[in-house]
């Protein structure tokens, strides 16, 4: 079971409140302001900014 696209549309960036992005694998969320990804694990999004991963480059 994949996390519900209801969720999706409500879930925002912890850290500025901006929208977040399903990656292509399904496997985390980006904030594209932040840089940030929030990993999903077991169909449930981590959503602390101390777990969130860095995006590298641009």
């Amino acid at each position: 079971m994949a996390v519900r696209k209801e969720l999706l549309e409500i879930l925002v960036c912890p850290k500025c409140k901006g929208d977040l992005v399903l990656t292509e694998a399904g496997d985390g969320l980006v904030c594209g302001n932040c840089r940030l990804l929030y990993r999903i694990e077991e169909d449930i999004p981590v959503m602390l900014i101390d777990e969130a991963v860095p995006l590298e480059g641009k």
